[in-house]
């Protein structure tokens, strides 16, 4: 997405489509997590999503549904994949819409992957085409229409999909014990953890592990470790009274001088500021 269409603060102003065919020659340049939603179709091929501490593999006819401020990073692994995202607001669904989703009204408030029988997929096809032609010949109608399109397409994905209850099985096993170093870090990062510990969380050397996690997430060990205690020191810096020293503390990082800097070089803008513009 380009600039234009976000806010100084990474927000969206409107629903947009981004229809794309990768190969395994494509990189993502990094992780990332932003505050909208993130609903993924893979109409053909295959994918890979790291998302937190946890892997999925998704193939033709797979919905992905990712909620705001997760941490996400793509592969394609295997071949050429022709993948839509579309990113919206939850303003930009009716709460009309909410009770004939999946699980209701609790559809939003985790990841969610549902599969398209093979019947539906030449339908859902045609109306993520529908949102890719609009998102390509943008005028003032288009928010409204992107915005019934949208609605559209959950409406009908929550007649003919299946919500699928566990991530997908077939894994590699150097991967997953990649997933067990970031399991392990998201429940340890308030300690002072070093890299010798999370290899031996994984079972594999530290330097085997930081290759093998730059590969698969995107992002180096000792950086996933300050982006999850970051993120859970900016949500408390929202949601208590604490002073900033102590959420610091509390996150994980042993200098407060430390954490300002890191902090400020994420978000852009110094921990109180941050607490004030919320």
């Amino acid at each position: 997405m380009t600039n234009e269409r976000r806010t100084s603060a990474g927000e969206i102003t409107r629903i947009h489509v981004d229809r794309q065919t990768r190969d395994s020659g494509y990189g993502m340049r990094s992780h990332h997590c932003h505050p909208y939603f993130e609903l993924s179709y893979i109409e053909h091929g295959s994918c890979r999503f790291f998302i937190e501490d946890a892997m999925y593999d998704l193939h033709d006819g797979d919905f992905l549904l990712i909620p705001p401020q997760h941490f996400h990073y793509t592969r394609y692994l295997f071949g050429t994949c022709l993948r839509t995202g579309i990113y919206f607001r939850r303003e930009d669904l009716d709460d009309v819409l909410l009770p004939y989703l999946f699980d209701g009204g609790n559809f939003l408030n985790e990841i969610r992957i549902f599969q398209a029988n093979s019947s539906s997929r030449r339908q859902i096809g045609q109306l993520i085409e529908r949102m890719s032609a609009e998102e390509h010949s943008f005028d003032e109608r288009s928010p409204l229409m992107l915005r019934a399109q949208l609605l559209e397409l959950l409406l009908f994905c929550s007649r003919v999909c299946s919500v699928l209850a566990d991530s997908p099985a077939n894994i590699h096993t150097t991967d997953r014990q990649v997933l067990e170093a970031a399991r392990f870090i998201n429940e340890h990062f308030r300690q002072q953890i070093s890299a010798a510990d999370i290899a031996a969380a994984s079972g594999f050397s530290p330097n085997y592990l930081s290759r093998k996690f730059r590969e698969a997430a995107g992002i180096g060990v000792h950086d996933y470790l300050v982006f999850i205690r970051l993120r859970n020191a900016a949500f408390e810096l929202i949601s208590t009274d604490d002073s900033v020293t102590d959420i610091a503390l509390r996150s994980g990082f042993s200098d407060s001088n430390y954490f300002k800097d890191v902090f400020k070089k994420k978000y852009g803008i110094t921990p109180r500021e941050y607490r004030k513009a919320r």
